[in-house]
């Protein structure tokens, strides 16, 4: 079953029933076996232009997007971080950047998205306090609290299952360990909601179209935007997964926000 509206209809809300057995893929529904495939698929395609598809996108806006997320995690030398959904390195290198002394494994499903990552840390010359997995955000290959942190920037809401990842993510915290998620989330201002529907289903898939030759993956990604949970139900997901101190912060209206949690 196949829902989506075309690039010029209201979104439609994030939160909705589903058969069983089934899940958003932006504005479609599909089997749930099949999702993870379906979006390995995009960010197979996407994956050489995906960081300057980011700049061209937010107009560089994600950088401080980026920037603010790695300050609230406030890195230091010898943290182990798990940074999932990692693939080109963006929260890695800054991470190191800022505490040379830190350990980051990056998780992603997608072996595209480390192949560039890992390109663009030889170029940067980093080596030393960073590793590439390929895993599922579902079932990390790591022991129980075994990191210090586990940050997760721009893919929970391509995760099939967020209640798994989730509570995978409290599993391998130690206690006293921080979650810390960065997403698109759900406009609080309603002006700059019109605008930004108007921005995100006519120029995004039309710059991707252009920029990295697939249209139809970057009006997947303004979907699923769309279907992801509200800040609320977001919080309300990570508390029921066992995390605890749950907060989140708002930047740009809420077009992203920084949930928060830590493993008690």
């Amino acid at each position: 079953m196949d829902d989506r509206p075309s690039d010029t209809e209201a979104p439609q809300p994030a939160g909705r029933k589903l058969p069983p057995g089934t899940v958003d893929f932006g504005f479609a529904t599909v089997a749930a076996e099949e999702k993870a495939r379906m979006v390995g698929g995009v960010f197979s395609r996407v994956a050489r232009r995906y960081d300057l598809m980011n700049d061209l996108m937010s107009g560089g806006l994600h950088r401080l997007w980026k920037d603010s997320f790695v300050d609230a995690l406030r890195p230091y030398d010898g943290l182990r971080l798990v940074d999932v959904a990692g693939g080109t390195g963006d929260i890695a290198f800054r991470v190191l950047e800022r505490a040379p002394g830190a350990d980051v494994t990056v998780c992603d499903i997608n072996a595209d998205m480390l192949a560039v990552g890992r390109d663009r840390a030889l170029d940067r010359g980093v080596t030393a306090g960073l590793d590439w997995v390929t895993a599922d955000a579902e079932a990390l290959p790591f022991p129980d609290a075994s990191a210090d942190a586990y940050t997760i920037a721009f893919g929970l809401r391509n995760v099939t299952r967020r209640e798994r990842a989730l509570a995978e993510a409290r599993r391998v915290l130690k206690p006293g360990g921080r979650f810390l998620c960065l997403e698109f989330s759900h406009v609080a201002m309603p002006l700059i909601g019109r605008l930004y529907d108007q921005y995100s289903f006519r120029v995004v898939p039309w710059l991707g179209g252009i920029v990295a030759h697939d249209r139809d993956a970057y009006r997947y990604l303004v979907e699923s935007i769309r279907r992801f949970p509200t800040q609320d139900e977001l919080a309300a997901a990570m508390r029921a997964a066992g995390l605890a101190r749950v907060s989140w912060r708002n930047l740009a209206g809420g077009i992203v926000a920084i949930h928060s949690g830590w493993r008690i």
